[in-house]
């Protein structure tokens, strides 16, 4: 049984306030892209261990245990009775690019164990357990445009239609560190609601839809600002960073053609 946990971006970002428990709280849309991992679990039969795990691509530099997929099997088998498994997971979506790929793996596994193993879970219990793997876990159960608010986990869908454009996704070789994106913001409530302005044309996005990090990041990482500019300067109807970064996202209307530094990470696709 195989499936391909899929990354996201944040259309628009605004942080609205710090909540007492020292998080905060938001305002964003998820929307599901087409740049997948593939995750794959089979029942076990060579040996006595509850799980074995493997994976390929990009590097996990994580011990299993560590692992959301493997937390997500552990979270279903103290409810449910779950067979020993051989998981293997080839990571495809880059680490730290703002794009939700490791939050994707571990929702994709409640749903798959969930699927083959006939567990009849609710979608309401499995986006509770999503939950306690991180805040944006239970928006890859659904994996539909999704508004969030609360720390990314309180979910109301919403109707947008990319299909007429290509994304361009660039990551350079940085690292942004949330809690740092977080010290350079200052909470502030937005004036008008995500789900109105994207009802906007997507040419008007730029004029109104904002992603709050992007000040305190560019200022800190001005590789990361120039990433967007130049996809504006490529002919991008939106460009944004996705995110607390260090990703930027470009939506176009034809297929754009990029020169980007071989060490960056650069997808292109229609949508």
């Amino acid at each position: 049984m195989i499936c391909y946990p899929n990354a996201k971006i944040n259309i628009g970002l605004n942080v609205v306030e710090k909540r007492p428990d020292g998080y905060h709280n938001l305002e964003t849309v998820f929307f599901p892209i087409p740049l997948s991992d593939a995750l794959e679990a089979v029942r076990n039969t060579e040996s006595s261990e509850q799980y074995q795990f493997s994976s390929s691509g990009i590097e996990v530099d994580a011990a299993p245990e560590d692992n959301i997929c493997i937390k997500a099997y552990e979270l279903l088998r103290a409810r449910y009775e779950l067979p020993a498994l051989k998981i293997h997971l080839h990571k495809m979506i880059p680490f730290g690019a703002g794009l939700g790929g490791g939050s994707a793996d571990g929702a994709f596994m409640l749903n798959l164990l969930n699927k083959e193993f006939n567990l009849n879970a609710k979608e309401e219990e499995l986006l509770e357990l999503a939950a306690h793997l991180g805040a944006d876990c239970a928006f890859f159960i659904k994996n539909k445009p999704s508004y969030a608010t609360g720390i990314g986990n309180i979910l109301q869908d919403v109707e947008l239609d990319l299909s007429d454009y290509y994304i361009a996704l660039i990551k350079p070789p940085i690292h942004v560190s949330t809690p740092d994106a977080y010290r350079g913001i200052i909470p502030t409530p937005s004036s008008h609601s995500l789900t109105d302005l994207i009802q906007l044309p997507v040419e008007q996005w730029k004029h109104h839809i904002k992603n709050d990090f992007e000040q305190s990041v560019f200022a800190k990482y001005p590789e990361i600002g120039k990433i967007k500019m130049e996809l504006y300067e490529a002919g991008a109807s939106y460009a944004c960073m996705s995110g607390s970064g260090s990703s930027v996202f470009g939506l176009f209307k034809t297929e754009p053609s990029l020169n980007m530094p071989p060490s960056y990470f650069t997808w292109i696709k229609k949508l």
